[in-house]
């Protein structure tokens, strides 16, 4: 393969992912499927680094710090579209919610949301505004920087348990999208630590630790009640990661 072809391939990879992570207005994305994966981090800073910027846009428009976290959280939200926070509701729902791995998939598979769900939402949204909140009250700027290595860190657990569990269904995103191999992991990986690394220095240390640690107990959680990856789960791994990456910076 010629390296123009590697570049070509490169950055259609990057456009497939952004096209699956975020709902900006793209053009049509090639097919590039678990191929993609390694560009989760980028797309995930490029969120991060979007919703810092309305963060603080806002806290330079004179609102308080409670509301620059929750202008960058909607932010987020919008830009994503919220398909993590809903693959966290539904994982929420049907994890804990049925007693057969073939029911926890059915409910999961649901539209609707329970308690499980709900409650798993308002967790997720209060730990990151207030972990954002207390971060805009200290410094703008390392909110941003926050957000920007919270985008890189979270996105990069999504490869590493597709690549760690097999398909939990045989239909479904996930599925659609493959698994990927050790290699697009390893990339991903090394671009979510070389991004905390540049803007928190030695604090990617333990960012990377907390967030190693999340994602083994989100994969571990999913191949005890369902037996694999969804999703949804991936989603779910998502949000806990970010939550952990934002806490331990905060710490």
């Amino acid at each position: 393969m010629s390296k123009n072809d590697m570049i070509s391939n490169r950055l259609a990879d990057i456009h497939a992912a952004a096209a699956l992570l975020t709902r900006l207005p793209l053009p049509h994305a090639p097919m590039r499927g678990a191929g993609a994966a390694w560009a989760y981090p980028l797309i995930g800073a490029t969120v991060g680094l979007m919703a810092g910027l309305v963060g603080l846009i806002a806290h330079a428009c004179g609102l308080p710090p409670a509301l620059a976290a929750l202008a960058a959280l909607a932010a987020q939200v919008i830009l994503t579209g919220a398909m993590h926070e809903d693959g966290l509701a539904d994982s929420a729902d049907g994890l804990w919610g049925g007693w057969t791995r073939a029911r926890r998939l059915e409910i999961m598979k649901d539209s609707s949301i329970g308690a499980y769900g709900v409650i798993a939402l308002v967790l997720s949204l209060a730990a990151r505004w207030s972990a954002l909140w207390l971060m805009f009250q200290l410094d703008g700027g390392w909110a941003l920087a926050a957000l920007v290595t919270a985008g890189a860190v979270s996105r990069a657990a999504m490869p590493a348990m597709m690549w760690a569990l097999p398909h939990a269904r045989g239909t479904g995103l996930s599925h659609g999208t493959g698994r990927p191999d050790g290699r697009a992991c390893a990339i991903a990986a090394g671009l979510a630590f070389a991004t905390s690394l540049l803007l928190l220095g030695w604090a990617a240390i333990p960012v990377a630790i907390w967030a190693a640690l999340v994602t083994t107990l989100a994969c571990m959680i999913a191949k005890s009640k369902i037996g694999g990856q969804t999703g949804d789960t991936l989603g779910a791994a998502q949000q806990m990661a970010e939550i952990a990456v934002l806490l331990s910076i905060l710490a």
